[in-house]
Parts: C-alpha cells; sequence; structure tokens
C-alpha cells in the first residue's frame, strides 16, 4: 500500500481508538480522585506510569492498604506481556538511537502495538512515525487529556458518594475484567479470583483477598483445558483478544504475526517520515 493511504489509514483506526481511550482515562482520572489521589499525584501516573488496566489495579491495591512492594509485583506481572511486544519489534528497530528506542517502550500498549504492527504490515516495512501516531496521538495524548479532566471533575465534586460517583471504580474494573473474558479459562479465572477476593475481603482484610484473588484466580485458569484446534480443521487456535487504555479488545496475536512476517528490509533505518530509509525508498 502506498505510504500516504496507509497513514491516512492509520490516522483513523487511531481517531476510533482514541476515542474509547479518552473516555477510560477520564474514568481513571475520576476513580483516582475518588480514592484520595491529588490531581498532580493521578497526572503523574498517568504521564510516568501509563499503563492502563495496571493502573487502576494499583489505585485498588493502595487503597486496600497494600504494601507499596507487593503492588510492584503485582502491577508488573499485569504489565509482563509488554515483554513479548517489545521482542517483536527490537529486531525491526535495533538502528534507530537508544534513546529513542526507549521512549518508544515507555508508550508501547496493547493498542500501539495493534495499531502500528497492522501498519507496517500494509507497508512491509518498518514506518517510525506511524509508531508515533498510534502511540502518542491515539493513546498518550487521550488517556492523559482525559485522565486530567477526570481528576479535575473529581476534585470540584464535595461528596462524590452523593452523586453515586463512589462506584466509579469498581464499575469500572467490572467492566474491564468483563471485557477480557473471552473463554473458559478467563471464565474460571475471573470467578475463582472474584469469589475469593469477596471471601476472604469479609472474613479477614481486603488485601488478602485482593493478594489471593489475584494470584489463585489465574492459576486456577490455568488448570482449565485449552481450546484444541479450531472448528475448521486448520489446528490453529482461536485468537484471543487483550486489552489495555482502552478498555477494548485489540488482536494481539494477528499484531504479533504481522511483525514477525515483515522481511528484512522492512527494519527501521534512518526514517525521515516519508518513506525513506538508510537503505533507500522502499
Amino acid at each position: 500500500m502506498d505510504l500516504r493511504a496507509a497513514r491516512r489509514q492509520l490516522w483513523l483506526d487511531t481517531a476510533a481508538i482514541g476515542v474509547s481511550v479518552a473516555g477510560f482515562g477520564f474514568v481513571f482520572g475520576l476513580a483516582a480522585r475518588n480514592a484520595g489521589y491529588s490531581l498532580i499525584e493521578a497526572q503523574a501516573m498517568s504521564v510516568i506510569t501509563f499503563a492502563g488496566a495496571s493502573q487502576f489495579a494499583a489505585v485498588g491495591f493502595v487503597v486496600a492498604g497494600m504494601p507499596f512492594a507487593l503492588i510492584a509485583v503485582l502491577t508488573f506481572f499485569l504489565n509482563a506481556r509488554h515483554f513479548l511486544y517489545s521482542a517483536a519489534l527490537a529486531p525491526r528497530l535495533r538502528r534507530l538511537p537508544f534513546l529513542q528506542r526507549v521512549v518508544m517502550a515507555h508508550v508501547l500498549t496493547d493498542e500501539a502495538f495493534a495499531l502500528s504492527a497492522g501498519h507496517f504490515h500494509k507497508l512491509d516495512r518498518v514506518d517510525v512515525p506511524g509508531y508515533w501516531i498510534a502511540a502518542i496521538a491515539g493513546v498518550f495524548v487521550p488517556w492523559n487529556i482525559a485522565t486530567f479532566l477526570g481528576g479535575t471533575l473529581g476534585a470540584i465534586v464535595p461528596d462524590p458518594a452523593a452523586l453515586g460517583l463512589d462506584v466509579v471504580f469498581p464499575a469500572a474494573m467490572g467492566g474491564l475484567g468483563v471485557g477480557l473474558i473471552t473463554g473458559r479459562r478467563e471464565l474460571v479465572a475471573a470467578a475463582v479470583g472474584a469469589g475469593l477476593a469477596v471471601a476472604l475481603s469479609l472474613l479477614a482484610s481486603p488485601t488478602a483477598g485482593i493478594v489471593a484473588g489475584g494470584v489463585l484466580g489465574p492459576l486456577a485458569g490455568m488448570l482449565v483445558p485449552d481450546r484444541g484446534a479450531a472448528p475448521d480443521g486448520s489446528g490453529h487456535h482461536e485468537t484471543l483478544p487483550d486489552s489495555d487504555v482502552a478498555g477494548t479488545p485489540v488482536d494481539i496475536e494477528t499484531a504479533l504475526h504481522d511483525v514477525a512476517a515483515l522481511d528484512h528490509g522492512g527494519d527501521a533505518g534512518d526514517d525521515n517520515g516519508d518513506g525513506a530509509t538508510d537503505g533507500g525508498a522502499r
């Protein structure tokens, strides 16, 4: 596909994702303020941590009084899948300056990876400006603007409970969890985790409930047999969607395949923004 047409399509796809990201970011800003975070703290978390669902989880962990070391470990595992994305992109970005790759890693999300991978696949090469469009314009900017707006609203509402806003955080986390249930394994993990969390929170403490549910729920899900081969006999497993800061499914398996399918000529070089690299125009 022509570079200009591909980027035009990328902007359209990015705009659609950006709307969802903004809505989810607004809920995070509101939830963080209702949980006692200052506007600066909530905003700093979105800029520095920039981890979507893990930010929601961290807020809940802090409210529950969980030790910060444990919060760091749990949120680390929540975001561990980003190692997979980075490993897929790293060979294609190895000729870029180190600091540029550091920034690219910081803004890497499920949505940014999926959008940019699909864009690269259309061009059959890496397009660094396309990555920035997906990661910055599509996710980072909407998320942070919406966090500020949500945090600002939370600051001017004197009693969130009076307006029913105290349910924003649990409702958002519940909605995120439901969106991630795509099969038997996820259903079992969610049911076991939620059941343990509620039971232990009532019998012992919220911290014990959160830790037990978060650790034992996924383990229970892993014990459920895999789906097996696809109905068409192809032997391929059904693609499972993932979700991050937009709170909506994105097809990560296809995105990983698109990046892996790029030929050697698709490596990023000194891209001038118009499709020309150190190997010439492609």
